[in-house]
């Protein structure tokens, strides 16, 4: 019998712990796991060498602007200001903040803060988050990536045909087939002035047609009307004044001259006359790349931009050119994806050991083989050697390296294929390096 028994606290009675909330990612905003990482490393390697290829340079910007840059250079009536950004209050000084929505807004005044432009044209590329608070559909996010070429600088139309052209060889380096291009010229200020006119002229007089948000535009924005999906609008907007019949002579020359180089370089294209891009900044050159697989449902841009002359002046800089576009990384890996493009980033080979002077010999060989440039994965934490196997297997190398206490004693390594058949054989330790290299010539 215990004589001695466990007497209750004394005080109140203790709480139960209480069990804490499993935390999850923000909906919208989404973790990219290991086994997903390889596309999204194949889509970045790829277009980071493409654009190299046409002379773009690395631009890094923050995430994080004075909202005033936003509402400034995307324009205070379109759909990302009035309803997507995220905007808050800087604590230390009160100062309105915008987590970035695009990023051609800030890489424009980093080139006017910081002058980049005023000595020489510059092509600039930049890839990261962007942020827009709105329901998350496929393709589509709270928190999305996007990588942006952008030119400087320069007047056009050529380096408008450029940087499509420069599209056209990312999507072949990819293997991407099935991207159409739509092209168009929304003018400059004046056209528009007019077409606007017109345009609200028509949208009256087909007022009881229009829906909630389309009445809310009319006066405010009325070209962003026809960036309207409601199938109810659809005729009266296919009625409505083309904006390429308010363009002039000048800006018809440079629409012209950007079709011929666009078929002088064997590009297919539609000119969309409904086209507009859905940011205020536009002008002359507006362009798309879209999937017509069905593979992204409604979602179908990839890509997307066009010229922007004005938004140096906008936003304080001296008056200059620019042209440039964004692509949707979430939906390129989406297409990769759907096409089956695979980069696992498998290690050559994964080291298998027992025993102390085995782990000293492993480790040695790893180090000289990685000197040589291959990649090695040494198994770390216990195991038995049928447990290391597995995870050798498991790893997708193409060779288990195999060190037990023979091998320490002999200075050897035994190297066994783990794909594809082939003899187990063994090499001398300090030979691994070099028959490794050559494995993966």
């Amino acid at each position: 019998m215990n004589e001695h028994p466990t007497l209750p606290p004394s005080g109140p009675k203790a709480a139960a712990p209480v069990k804490p909330t499993r935390l999850q990612a923000i909906r919208g905003m989404n973790d990219i796991l290991p086994d997903e990482a390889p596309l999204w490393e194949l889509f970045e390697d790829t277009a980071r060498r493409v654009f190299a290829q046409y002379g773009y340079r690395n631009i890094r910007v923050p995430i994080v602007e004075s909202t005033a840059l936003f509402v400034r250079g995307i324009g205070e009536y379109t759909d990302v200001v009035e309803k997507e950004m995220y905007t808050f209050e800087d604590k230390l000084n009160g100062e309105s903040l915008t987590l970035r929505p695009e990023a051609t807004a800030g890489i424009v005044r980093a080139s006017i803060e910081h002058s980049l432009i005023y000595d020489r044209p510059q092509r600039v590329w930049t890839s990261g988050p962007m942020f827009r608070h709105e329901r998350p559909q496929k393709g589509r996010y709270r928190q999305f990536h996007q990588m942006d070429a952008e030119a400087l600088g320069f007047a056009g139309p050529d380096v408008d045909a450029e940087q499509i052209v420069m599209l056209a060889r990312l999507w072949k380096a990819l293997g991407l087939a099935g991207i159409e291009l739509h092209i168009n010229s929304i003018g400059n200020a004046g056209e528009r002035a007019a077409h606007r006119q017109a345009l609200v002229a028509h949208f009256e007089r087909h007022a009881d047609l229009l829906d909630a948000d389309a009445q809310r535009r009319l006066h405010a924005n009325p070209l962003r009307i026809l960036d309207s999906k409601n199938p109810a609008l659809q005729p009266m907007l296919a009625a409505a004044p083309k904006l390429i019949d308010f363009i002039e002579d000048d800006s018809r020359a440079h629409f012209e001259e950007l079709q011929r180089l666009l078929t002088e370089a064997g590009l297919a294209y539609t000119i969309d006359a409904r086209l507009v891009r859905g940011l205020d900044y536009y002008n002359r050159t507006v362009f798309e790349w879209i999937d017509a697989s069905g593979t992204l449902g409604a979602q179908g841009t990839v890509a997307g931009g066009g010229r922007y002359d004005a938004l140096f002046e906008i936003l304080g800089g001296k008056p200059s050119f620019a042209c440039g576009f964004a692509i949707g990384i979430e939906r390129m890996i989406l297409l990769l994806a759907a096409l089956g493009a695979h980069c696992a980033p498998a290690p050559l080979a994964y080291v298998v050991h027992a025993g102390d002077a085995a782990g000293t010999l492993a480790r040695r060989a790893a180090e000289a083989a990685r000197d040589a440039g291959v990649a090695i994965v040494t198994n770390a934490g216990d195991g038995s050697m049928k447990a290391q196997m597995k995870r050798a297997d498991a790893s997708g190398a193409a060779y288990a390296l195999i060190i037990g206490d023979d091998e320490a004693r002999t200075g050897t390594v035994a190297i066994k294929p783990l794909r594809g058949g082939g003899e187990q054989f063994a090499v001398p330790a300090g030979e691994l390096a070099t028959r490794l290299a050559a494995l993966t010539r």
